[in-house]
C-alpha cells in the first residue's frame, strides 16, 4: 500500500462492503462507482466484458458470513473436535481419574465388583471388574508387571498412547501372550539402556494409559477376579530395585465421570493434551489451525468470548453430528446385511484404529468410532476374542426411541466358548443409564433367576418398565432413548463367518 493509502477498520469495511453489495442489488447488477478511498472498491464479477475470467466471485455475489473472526473460530474449533476424538477421550479418563478420585501416576484403579453406573464411560462392561492405570514418561521409563494367566484367572486389555492407539495388547492374546511379564515403557526418543528380561514399548506419546478386565477362571467369582487384579504392579524404572508398595483404588462406589465434555470445557482438555504431547507430521496442520482459537504448545489458554461462544457452539453442533451419523450409519457396515446391527469396533481399512493412510487421515470414520468406543485392540483380527454387537435399529428398521418396550429372542445355544451378556447405553452418552435397581446388564451368568422360553432360551425385555411377571428378564432405559450392545466373550466361528445371525429387537409395546 502507498504510504498515503488510507487505513479502514474492520467494522468500517463490513458497512460500506454491504452498501456497494446493496448498490449492486439496486442497478440489476451493473457496477457502481466505489468511494473515494474504499479498500478494493467493487469488483464487475469474474468473466464479466473487460474482466479476467477469475480472480473474484461471479458479479452479484456477496458473503453468506458476518462475522467473519467468529465463523473462521467456529469452523476450526468444529474440525479440532473430530479431529481429537481420540486424544480427548483417552484423557477424560485421566483427567476424572485425578480430579474426582485422587488418583495419581503408576496407581492401579481396581474395581471390587463389576461397574455401575457410577462408572460413567464409554460402553463400558458390566461383567467383569476393571483395572485401569495412568503414567507419565517424562519422569522416566515405567514398568508394569503382569501376572501369567492361569487356573486363579487372567486380565485382558491394552495400554495405549495419548491418542488412544494401542502400544501393548496384554493378556493371553497379546505381547506377553499370557505367561506374565515385566513391560518397560519409555518415552519418545529414549536413549537409556532397556535392562534384560522386559517387554520393550517404546511409546510415541508422554502419557499413556491402560485399561485391562480381569476375568474371572472357571469356578472362580468376580471377587477372586479382584484379588487375581491385586498382582498387578506399576512403578518407575528407577524404583526396580525396591518397588514402592503398589496403591490400589477401588472406586466401585464412587462416581468416576470419565465421559467427555460437548461444550467450551473440550478445549480446555484439547490445550492440556497438546501442551505435553509431540506433535505428529499429519496434525501439522490443525496445530496450526488451533492457533486461532489460542491452543499453543507452551502458551497459556486464555480465549477470549467470542472464541469461548464459537468453541461451546462447535463442541455441541459436534455431538450432534455424530448423532446423526450413526442415526444413518452406513448399511454397507452392517454385521448382516439383513439384520439392523454394527460391530461395536469399526477399524480402518488396514484392519486397525489409527485410521491414519499414506495420503489422509479419515478423520470422520475415526471420529465416529472413538465415540462411542475406547480401548482398541492394536489390530482386527479376523477371529477375534470378543465380538460386539451394537442394535442401531429394530426389526422393521426404525430406529430404537426412548420411552418404548422392545424385546431381543436369544436361543439357548449361544455361539459363545465363555459367555454373552446384554448391556444397555444411554444413546446420548454410550454410557451406563442411571436407574432405581441400577441393572445395565443380563448375560448367561443370570439365566438361572431368569424366566426361559420352551425351547430353553430367553426372551430379555428392554424399556422403561417391565412386563407383569417378567421382571427379572428386563433391563430399564428410565426415560433414555437405548442403545443396546450384545457382547460375545470368546465367540465361535459360527459368529465370526457369520452363519450364525440374532434376532433383531422387536417392538414388544
Amino acid at each position: 500500500m502507498e504510504s498515503g493509502a488510507m487505513t479502514v477498520s474492520r467494522r468500517e469495511f463490513h458497512r460500506m462492503s454491504m452498501a456497494v453489495v446493496a448498490g449492486l442489488a439496486a442497478t440489476g447488477g451493473a457496477p457502481t462507482v466505489a468511494a473515494e478511498g474504499a479498500p478494493g472498491g467493487l469488483a464487475s464479477g469474474a468473466g464479466s466484458p473487460m474482466e479476467p475470467s477469475g480472480g473474484q466471485p461471479p458479479a452479484g455475489s456477496s458473503p453468506s458470513i458476518k462475522d467473519f473472526d467468529y465463523q473462521i473460530k467456529y469452523q476450526r474449533a468444529f474440525e479440532a473436535v473430530l479431529w481429537n476424538m481420540p486424544a480427548i477421550a483417552i484423557y477424560s479418563f485421566r483427567r476424572a481419574a485425578f480430579e474426582n478420585l485422587g488418583v495419581k501416576d503408576n496407581d492401579i484403579i481396581s474395581y471390587s465388583a463389576p461397574a455401575t453406573p457410577k462408572l460413567e464411560a464409554i460402553t463400558a462392561n458390566s461383567t467383569t471388574p476393571y483395572i485401569t492405570a495412568f503414567t507419565d514418561l517424562r519422569k522416566g521409563p515405567v514398568v508394569l508387571e503382569v501376572p501369567a494367566a492361569g487356573a486363579e484367572g487372567s486380565v485382558y486389555g491394552q495400554v495405549v498412547d495419548a491418542w488412544q492407539f494401542t502400544i501393548a495388547d496384554v493378556g493371553p492374546s497379546g505381547l506377553d501372550k499370557g505367561k506374565g511379564a515385566k513391560f518397560l515403557f519409555t518415552a519418545p526418543g529414549y536413549k537409556g539402556a532397556v535392562p534384560k528380561h522386559y517387554l520393550h514399548v517404546a511409546s510415541p506419546s508422554y502419557r499413556i494409559a491402560l485399561a485391562f478386565r480381569s476375568v474371572r477362571a472357571p469356578g472362580k467369582s468376580a471377587t477372586d477376579a479382584y484379588r487375581y487384579a491385586q498382582r498387578l504392579r506399576m512403578y518407575y524404572l528407577s524404583e526396580a530395585e525396591s518397588p514402592p508398595k503398589q496403591r490400589f483404588i477401588d472406586p466401585i462406589s464412587e462416581r468416576y465421570p470419565t465421559l467427555p465434555y460437548f461444550d467450551e470445557r473440550h478445549f480446555d482438555d484439547m490445550h492440556a493434551i497438546m501442551s505435553v504431547e509431540p506433535v505428529n507430521p499429519q496434525d501439522k496442520i490443525m496445530m496450526g489451525m488451533l492457533t486461532s482459537l489460542g491452543i499453543q504448545k507452551g502458551k497459556p489458554f486464555a480465549p477470549d468470548d467470542v472464541t469461548k461462544k464459537a468453541m461451546r457452539q462447535a463442541a455441541i453442533d459436534a455431538w450432534f453430528y455424530l448423532q446423526y451419523w450413526y442415526d444413518h450409519f452406513p448399511r454397507e457396515k452392517l454385521f448382516w446385511p439383513d439384520r439392523h446391527y454394527a460391530s461395536l469396533l469399526q477399524g480402518d481399512e488396514n484392519k486397525r484404529f489409527t485410521f491414519v493412510y499414506d495420503d489422509r487421515i479419515d478423520l470422520i470414520n475415526r471420529a465416529a468410532e472413538y465415540f462411542w468406543c475406547t480401548y482398541m485392540p492394536q489390530v482386527l483380527g479376523a477371529d477375534p476374542a470378543t465380538q460386539y454387537l451394537m442394535a442401531l435399529a429394530d426389526s422393521n428398521g426404525n430406529l430404537l426411541e426412548a420411552g418404548k418396550l422392545y424385546k431381543l429372542d436369544v436361543p439357548a445355544q449361544m455361539p459363545v466358548k465363555q459367555f454373552w451378556a446384554l448391556t444397555v447405553y444411554d444413546r446420548a452418552t454410550n454410557a451406563f443409564i442411571y436407574s432405581e435397581s441400577n441393572r445395565t446388564t443380563l448375560s448367561s451368568y443370570d439365566l438361572d433367576t431368569m424366566k426361559r422360553n420352551a425351547d430353553g432360551g430367553v426372551t430379555l425385555y428392554v424399556g422403561p418398565r417391565a412386563p407383569a411377571g417378567l421382571e427379572s428378564n428386563w433391563i430399564p432405559t428410565s426415560g433414555k432413548r437405548p442403545l443396546p450392545a450384545m457382547r460375545l466373550y470368546g465367540p465361535t466361528a459360527a459368529l465370526n463367518n457369520k452363519t450364525f445371525r440374532l434376532a433383531d429387537f422387536q417392538l414388544a409395546s
